[in-house]
């Protein structure tokens, strides 16, 4: 048995309580909206999950903007400021690493989109 108890490649139970406290932190200061870049001010960001690695010094940030606009702008905008959302994680969050920060664009809900047109879902229930 894995050290984290789960099976290979699933996330220990620490990794996921440590992915939601820095999801909270993340919505937090991007709610706030006070950022350089004009992209961060002006699009709305949802921080869907993160995924942070096994030995928590990364982590993967998957956000979705409000109505999918503008969205590879934001994953740039997100980039350019990783370091400074990782200073804002690491002090509202106490962690013996902060972790490095990659934003993702979470394609999730597309996925469901084009798997229920494939199974003919369409989303009518007339059937």
């Amino acid at each position: 048995m894995s050290r984290g108890g789960g099976r290979a490649g699933e996330p220990s139970q620490r990794q996921r309580r440590v992915g939601e406290i820095i999801r909270e932190a993340l919505s937090d200061t991007l709610a706030r909206g006070r950022f350089r870049d004009p992209v961060l001010n002006e699009v709305r960001l949802t921080v869907t999950e993160v995924r942070p690695a096994p030995d928590l010094r990364s982590a993967r940030v998957y956000v979705m903007p409000l109505g999918g606009e503008r969205a590879e702008e934001a994953i740039d905008a997100l980039q350019r400021a990783a370091a400074h959302l990782r200073g804002e994680v690491n002090r509202r969050v106490r962690l013996k690493f902060s972790p490095a920060l990659a934003f993702e664009l979470d394609r999730s809900f597309e996925q469901v989109e084009r798997i229920d047109s494939l199974l003919g879902g369409g989303g009518s229930a007339d059937g």
